[in-house]
């Protein structure tokens, strides 16, 4: 960061002129932690061949001028026949006006999580953190936000025999674990989230993707599923928001993109959710407690998000 003038001034002692450094050099980082990475990728997504418009760091925010700029445009052909999946409104102006910034009549929450989005010329969402390299929607289902829940199940990992805290050597502070699910489409280890329906509340679907995923409901016959879910509902009683807003995710687009909240629901003293017989379902291919360390390799925001955890509890990080 550049000092100002007065910060060398001959009256100014080292130690002003060094906090007005550290204070410059914060704001720098808090800069460039909005910046998103994964959304920026050169090659689009998992399993595409659609390369994105190399895009600075300094030239990210809409504010910024990029004359050049001229992303390439892209809609994944499975969003035709995708029932959930919003019209192609720009190339289809028989296309019902969708909602932006508020909630449609089929009660389909756009509304960010960011604050109010501005549209381009052509009347699409621009992503809040800026730009990306790709136009469209990708193979995402809805124009602007995409909203998704994240349920963070956590547990202190037990010695088997003494049932005792693990305490990390290191940092003198108990282990945590998680409730972690491998994805079957891009093969990472990911918290066991999934998308709210329309109409849905956030609260129903954490319970509902936690079931799916973690506990294979999907498999159940109707007794099975309705004891899973009592059992869920038990074990999510409390929860605590760990945060709520956009998700640096290799899906996201110049219109559209991913958001999410995810909530912490931890077990104190291993009877409850701890108890819980994991069965990967739906789109996992596996499920684990997985111990919690910098070093987790997760997807999209995920680590970010378990860190979070691991603050609100002590962990060991």
């Amino acid at each position: 960061p550049v000092l100002p003038c007065s910060a060398l001034s001959p009256g100014r002692s080292h130690t002003r002129m060094y906090k007005a450094f550290v204070r410059g050099l914060s704001d720098l980082q808090a800069m460039a932690a909005q910046v998103h990475t994964k959304a920026r990728t050169p090659v689009y997504g998992k399993g595409q061949t659609v390369n994105r418009f190399p895009v600075p760091d300094d030239k990210v925010p809409w504010s910024v001028a990029f004359p050049e700029y001229k992303p390439t445009y892209f809609e994944d052909a499975k969003l035709k026949k995708a029932s959930y999946a919003d019209p192609d409104i720009l190339n289809n102006k028989a296309a019902p006006a969708l909602k932006f910034n508020g909630t449609d009549a089929g009660e389909l929450n756009r509304v960010s999580h960011e604050g109010r989005y501005s549209l381009d010329p052509d009347g699409l969402p621009l992503n809040p953190r800026g730009r990306t390299g790709i136009r469209g929607r990708g193979c995402l289902g809805r124009w602007g936000p995409n909203h998704a829940a994240d349920p963070i199940v956590t547990r202190w990992k037990r010695d088997p025999k003494t049932g005792a805290k693990v305490v990390d050597p290191a940092s003198g502070r108990p282990v945590l674990q998680f409730v972690s699910i491998l994805r079957g489409d891009v093969k990472e280890w990911a918290i066991p989230g999934g998308m709210v329906d329309c109409g849905e509340e956030v609260s129903a679907t954490l319970k509902r993707e936690f079931g799916e995923e973690a506990l294979d409901s999907t498999m159940a016959d109707a007794a099975g599923k309705a004891a899973l879910a009592a059992k869920v509902e038990a074990a999510f009683n409390h929860g605590v928001d760990l945060y709520k807003g956009y998700v640096d995710d290799p899906r996201n687009t110049d219109n559209a993109w991913m958001e999410t909240v995810a909530v912490n629901f931890h077990d104190e003293d291993g009877d409850g959710l701890a108890m819980f017989q994991l069965h990967a379902g739906d789109d996992a291919i596996g499920v684990c407690w997985k111990d919690i360390s910098r070093d987790l390799k997760l997807y999209a925001s995920h680590h970010q998000f378990v860190e979070k955890a691991v603050q609100l509890r002590g962990a060991h990080w």
